[in-house]
């Protein structure tokens, strides 16, 4: 399917790259740097995201010339990272285009009229670098820090459980073409605006827990009050997570509309992609989302009840005590 994906960019010119609504560092790493690749290749390639570039990904190379649009001006093929519908990006004007879907989802659809997806991967960032290699484009030391920090974050700091010497070994490679893991990380993990570290002490003073099942939440309220954008939730939920004997955490995030936003994450042992898909979501093993309706004491009973139903966590609630 590569070489399908490279024949049908060598056969065009103009290109769109996109990714999802409220990008991750996947989504954001992968897009720049396949924006770049295809320039290299004598391609015009513009990249396009509805909410724009989140503050902490603002340093990488190529996110100044990042378009933020409702909609995509006139081209010949869409490149869509990270994606399992259209309707994700939240982009007008995607219907009548060549897509080529790019991904590495469990849960990812063949939507468009080229799709590889590769769930061996651990990040879309893989795939791009495979592009690049097939195409013999170079990677120098502004795409390998697009994508080495791209597979940084979907990785969690290479922590998630379906890392291994494959994913090292690209990573290996990346630094070897410049990228430099210090300078990747500092944004990351130590650029956190004072709004987001306000909005985890929210988060946690909501902190509730039974047995390996935790759960926290913000609301439009509390974010408001403290100034918080919607990037600023992001990786919020991992706090949740790193309590002993906790095996997966849900983050509620309550939307504009009154619906929220779900994020799961797990150690490994439950398959929270399971769950998602359940809800209409997707994502990996241990790292999914999706939205459902509120009000939030509803959404906390129903998503509770869906992961109780899990064998791991049923049979380790039967053993431990609800902690509220």
């Amino acid at each position: 399917m590569l070489d399908r994906v490279l024949q049908e960019i060598r056969a065009r010119r103009r290109f769109i790259v996109t990714s999802h609504a409220r990008p991750d560092g996947d989504g954001i790493g992968s897009a720049l740097a396949c924006g770049q690749i295809l320039r290299v290749m004598g391609k015009e390639a513009e990249v396009v995201m509805y909410d724009g570039v989140p503050r902490i990904y603002q340093n990488l190379p190529f996110a100044d010339r990042v378009v933020q649009a409702n909609s995509i001006p006139a081209t010949d093929a869409v490149v869509l990272l990270e994606c399992d519908s259209v309707k994700r990006t939240l982009l007008g004007g995607l219907e009548n285009c060549f897509l080529i879907n790019i991904d590495h989802h469990a849960s990812g659809r063949n939507f468009a009229h080229v799709n590889w997806i590769d769930s061996s991967v651990m990040a879309t960032a893989e795939l791009v670098y495979r592009l690049a290699r097939l195409a013999c484009v170079p990677i120098d030391p502004d795409i390998a820090t697009c994508l080495y920090t791209a597979l940084m974050t979907d990785t969690g700091s290479f922590m998630f459980e379906g890392t291994n010497e494959h994913t090292f070994t690209v990573a290996r490679e990346l630094v070897l073409a410049g990228a430099v893991p210090a300078l990747c990380a500092r944004p990351i993990y130590f650029g956190h605006s004072t709004a987001k570290m306000r909005l985890l002490g929210a988060a946690l003073s909501n902190l509730h827990r039974e047995g390996p099942l935790s759960w926290i939440w913000v609301t439009r309220e509390q974010m408001q009050r403290l100034g918080a954008r919607e990037e600023d939730c992001e990786g919020l939920v991992n706090y949740a997570l790193s309590m002993a004997d906790v095996q997966v955490a849900i983050f509620f995030r309550e939307l504009l509309d009154g619906r929220y936003r779900i994020s799961l994450r797990s150690k490994g042992e439950v398959n929270v992609s399971r769950v998602a898909e359940h809800f209409g979501g997707g994502g990996h093993k241990c790292a999914s989302g999706f939205s459902i309706d509120g009000p939030l004491a509803v959404a906390v009973s129903r998503v509770v009840e869906r992961l109780q139903a899990e064998p791991v966590l049923n049979a380790e609630s039967s053993t431990n005590h609800r902690d509220q």
